[in-house]
């Protein structure tokens, strides 16, 4: 079970085989589902004399492009000249939105709106500088509005700090940009930068004797500011020109491999965005003193007299504006580093966006396996420098995605606002009162066994299913998650395929309103389908009748090992399998469970267990009553450690006629004077 799960849930029981494919397996739906999957690459490449000047007059055919020297065919063809635009006409272009995460899909504004425009991102990562080091970035970009910024730029201001803030859409406003920096006041800083390994050699001593190892924080933090680089470019892939992010930071480093699964999403999004990165170290050029600065305390340990601490200065700086190389090599764009001339930035952007042609083409390589794929850029002029971006990754499909990438997929799925639709899913679930303002929730999900693929090893048909799920209550709060993997092992999948398949857990929480999201994902294929729905738990002091939810079911099995008695579920050594669908046969029972709790006492009863219940079942069609169980009475409370009576009743489905019905539970508690009935809906096949 996972760490995380232990506290608000317990898995009781893997999967389920619904009985049979009429009783147990949801009904038909008919999808049309289009997908495209034909992608086109797009490589900007800057043409120069022998001067150094800029070839303007360049056609599609003096171009050849090679994809791992394999001729490819040009499609499109563009010349893009920023130094055509006169005048700074554009007040502010809508792409990014107001918030990265709940910015359009598609730019609102016409494609034409950015032909021949320089789109730059001014990215401050507070969450790695100090006051005095945002207060640099803040003043050379200030600068760059003032004195560089040209009629062509448009520029948008992101900052990260506790979290991704989009502070200025595109704009060639000058005023606006200058407002929108001042309020990077002083202070604006985090300080978020790389703490301690835990070992105290070579460290300050300031009177501690312990050093805490931070490695889990460096790697959540780096592994953060990478999604968020990749989140802006995934928001600019919509538009073809190149875009320039500049990233002003304090550095970046990386904790080993850790980190190397979000820094290639991070690189392969800015590519297929056609966005290139340049990072700036805004600490500027600095002086690494032996044995320490005069303002800092003495060294730990031997390594001052050594040498060593000044290895490791030197390593740490290194280690630092490593990933930012790694960044901009990897994106076409370029790091700036060790530098106290910050306006070099600025030139090397408009250098390599003044003029450029953007050549489009679609890769003879339909394999969607992941790889590095290497582009070469020839021209049948001789002569001439050309610039361009090396390569690319290709997509890859999920056969080809590694353990990372897999579980980031998930993860993604779960907080996105959009459902999955791929596979279908199914969920119900219901509460049982076990003590004071504390719930046993039994959650099911179904998945219809016909779409899960079955890979042959063996003797046996195998299958697995990754389920993740969180539970928030009314301020979007996680309250508890649930990560799992559920393995299907049978000796002919064709027997699958005519049933569902169920996977139970529960979970325990208080009276409230809380919100439920699961998805779930096959791992032949990738096919992942999501479900979400409220859940509202009642404050039983407020109930005059306290009832729990009504379980309808089709199957009670022996309980296995290790089933708790706790579970209101489980009794007597039986097991209640909820049916999810309220689908059933007339071939089969239908068993009804549900609880009834602190029942009233009979005025001249001497136990204190002793109740007066009544209750039964009636099924409606339209208005008419179809049929009607017997009465049962209750005398005695059944469940002392619940307060409650606990009811389970056998309904042979051979009295319905196919069809719809609801359901009516009739609860009449005789000795208080009170009564309910809750109504389900079900289907007779």
């Amino acid at each position: 079970m996972n760490d995380r799960l232990k506290t608000g849930a317990q898995k009781l029981l893997a999967v389920v085989l619904c009985a049979t494919m009429l009783g147990g397996t949801v009904p038909a739906q008919t999808d049309y589902v289009f997908r495209a999957k034909t992608e086109i690459v797009l490589v900007n490449v800057t043409v120069r004399d022998k001067d150094g000047n800029f070839v303007r007059n360049l056609k599609a055919e003096d171009f050849s492009v090679l994809e791992d020297n394999k001729p490819q065919k040009v499609l499109s063809f563009d010349l893009e000249n920023t130094d055509a635009v006169a005048t700074a006409d554009v007040a502010q272009v809508k792409v990014l939105g107001n918030a990265v995460a709940a910015a359009p899909d598609k730019p609102a504004t016409s494609p034409a709106a950015f032909k021949d425009r320089r789109m730059v991102v001014l990215f401050f990562d507070l969450s790695s500088m100090e006051p005095e080091d945002a207060e640099r970035a803040v003043k050379s970009a200030n600068n760059y509005v003032d004195n560089q910024m040209v009629p062509a730029d448009l520029v948008a201001v992101v900052s990260l700090s506790n979290s991704l803030n989009v502070n200025q859409d595109f704009t060639a406003d000058k005023a606006q940009l200058k407002k929108v920096l001042q309020n990077f006041a002083t202070g604006s800083g985090q300080g978020f930068e790389e703490g301690s390994t835990g070992t105290t050699e070579g460290t300050v001593d300031t009177g501690g004797a312990f050093s805490a190892d931070d490695t889990e924080f460096n790697i959540f933090n780096t592994d953060r500011r990478l999604e968020a680089l990749r989140t802006v470019a995934k928001q600019l892939e919509h538009i073809d020109q190149k875009k320039s992010l500049i990233y002003f930071s304090n550095g970046m480093t990386r904790t080993g491999i850790e980190n190397q699964s979000e820094l290639r999403a991070a690189t392969n999004a800015a590519v297929r965005a056609n966005m290139a990165i340049y990072t700036m170290d805004i600490r500027g050029l600095q002086a690494v003193v032996p044995g320490g600065e005069a303002q800092s305390a003495s060294l730990r340990g031997v390594s001052a007299y050594s040498g060593q601490s000044m290895s490791n200065a030197f390593d740490s700086n290194f280690s630092s504006q490593e990933t930012l190389v790694t960044l901009a090599g990897d994106t076409g764009g370029r790091a700036y580093l060790d530098s106290n001339d910050f306006s070099k930035i600025y030139k090397g952007v408009q250098n390599d966006t003044s003029t450029y042609y953007m050549l489009g083409y679609h890769s003879m390589n339909p394999a969607r396996d992941g790889r590095y794929r290497h582009i070469t850029v020839k021209l049948n002029q001789p002569g001439m420098k050309l610039e361009y971006r090396k390569g690319y990754y290709a997509p890859a499909d999920y056969k080809h995605s590694n353990e990372e990438d897999r579980e980031r997929q998930l993860d993604e799925e779960l907080a996105s606002d959009l459902p999955s639709t791929d596979l279908h899913v199914y969920f119900t679930a219901s509460y049982f009162r076990l003590g004071d303002d504390k719930f046993s929730i039994p959650v099911s999900l179904v998945v219809p066994g016909s779409e899960i693929p079955f890979a042959q090893k063996s003797d046996q048909d195998k299958a697995t299913l990754d389920i993740v799920g969180v539970i928030t209550d009314e301020k979007k709060r996680p309250i508890t998650d649930i990560r799992d993997t559920v393995k299907l092992a049978v000796n002919t999948s064709s027997e699958v395929r005519r049933k569902n398949v169920q996977y139970n857990t529960r979970l325990f929480l208080p009276s409230g309103k809380y919100h439920a999201k699961f998805v779930l994902r096959e791992n032949e294929t990738g096919l992942m389908g999501s479900f979400e729905t409220d859940l509202n738990i009642p404050d039983f002091k407020t109930i005059p009748l306290k009832m729990s939810s009504v379980v309808l079911a089709n199957q009670v099995q022996p309980a296995g090992k290790g089933k708790s008695n706790g579970d209101p579920l489980v009794r007597d050594g039986s097991e209640v399998i909820p049916n999810v669908t309220h689908v059933f046969s007339t071939g089969q029972h239908l068993y009804l469970y549900y609880e009834i709790y602190d029942p009233g006492k009979p005025e001249k009863s001497t136990e204190k267990s002793d109740i007066k219940l009544l209750t039964n079942v009636a099924f409606f069609r339209g208005k008419a009553k179809a049929y009607e169980t017997p009465l049962v009475e209750a005398r005695q409370i059944n469940a002392q450690n619940r307060h409650a009576a606990v009811f389970q009743l056998d309904v042979p489905l051979t009295q319905l006629k196919p069809g719809f019905y609801t359901c009516q539970v009739n609860v009449v508690d005789d000795a208080a004077g009170k009564f309910l009935f809750p109504r389900l809906a079900m289907l007779v096949r």
